[in-house]
């Protein structure tokens, strides 16, 4: 895999100089906000991705509070990398068991700092005071800022069989937590939920046929092993941005299913993935997406 990762990023870095096109309708995400540019999951980071008009869709992740309230967080913890906790206290890698969402209320998360420290990962982050937010607290904002723009969102469920009922909920309750929100936000028509976990997906499968889901991968078992153990053809298939090849383009479109990966956050690879065919690109950059079309694309690295 990592030779495999370096090969093609020189490709990239070779092959794709030039600009490409990019077709109308395509989904430019961005991922956790913008990671490398705001702290991440961040009602900031939300906000300053779409001032990027190509910004389509805000990915994010959810964890489960105390009194069960969807808190957006990449995991069902306090990060020591990135958060304080409410006495501005670093947090030990050692103590994270002490500092799960899943212990304290969204009230108690809020006096936590997770953006004034900034990430050691993305040098180009603005460094920002700010809290691990509710999904609904994070729709609101958009909605209030962004009224007329029918903005979409990813929604990961974080989720992992050993963490149910001690770092999650289980994982029916998660499940039901996540469709009553989308349901109480009026996000029906403008949700996606993923997540590597089979689990969610079949359930929302069963419950909720209507709701498109996307099945994250970061194996190299290939479409039809995923899909087998999934059990069923999801809406969108997102595997890492290196596991693309044309070959995985044209199984994808030949089954109906599209194709996005993740987390994209260099322009000769952008451009490359356009160029094979992705129907849309989940990156911490948007900040990039209009120099692809430009004749000189920098990068920036990170994932």
């Amino acid at each position: 895999m990592l030779l495999f990762s370096a090969f093609s990023f020189l490709t990239c870095k070779i092959t794709e100089r030039k600009p490409v096109s990019v077709p109308s309708g395509f989904d430019w995400q961005g991922h956790r906000g913008c990671r490398g540019l705001f702290p991440e999951n961040s009602i900031p980071a939300f906000l300053h991705a779409l001032e990027y008009p190509e910004v389509v869709t805000l990915e994010l992740d959810l964890a489960v509070s105390k009194d069960r309230q969807l808190i957006v967080s990449h995991e069902p913890w306090l990060n020591p990398a990135i958060c304080r906790d409410a006495q501005g206290q670093e947090i030990e890698e050692k103590e994270i068991e002490n500092y799960l969402i899943f212990r304290q209320t969204a009230a108690e998360l809020r006096a936590c700092d997770c953006g004034s420290w900034g990430n050691t990962r993305f040098p180009q982050q603005t460094k920002t005071k700010t809290h691990k937010p509710t999904l609904r607290e994070v729709v609101e904002a958009v909605d209030r800022l962004y009224p007329e723009k029918q903005i979409r969102w990813n929604l990961e469920i974080k989720s992992n069989p050993s963490w149910d009922g001690t770092r999650t909920p289980p994982i029916q309750e998660f499940v039901a937590l996540v469709l009553k929100e989308i349901n109480s936000l009026l996000l029906n028509d403008r949700a996606c939920v993923q997540s590597f976990d089979v689990r969610p997906l079949q359930l929302l499968h069963e419950q909720a046929p209507q709701l498109p889901l996307a099945f994250l991968v970061e194996n190299t078992d290939g479409l039809d092993q995923n899909l087998e153990r999934l059990g069923f053809s999801p809406t969108i298939f997102s595997p890492y941005y290196l596991l693309v090849s044309s070959s995985l383009v044209k199984k994808c479109a030949r089954k109906g299913i599209k194709l996005i990966p993740w987390t994209v956050n260099e322009v000769p690879a952008m451009r490359r993935l356009i160029r094979l065919g992705v129907d849309g690109i989940i990156t911490d950059y948007p900040n990039l997406i209009d120099q692809v079309g430009k004749k000189e694309g920098k990068t920036v690295k990170g994932n």
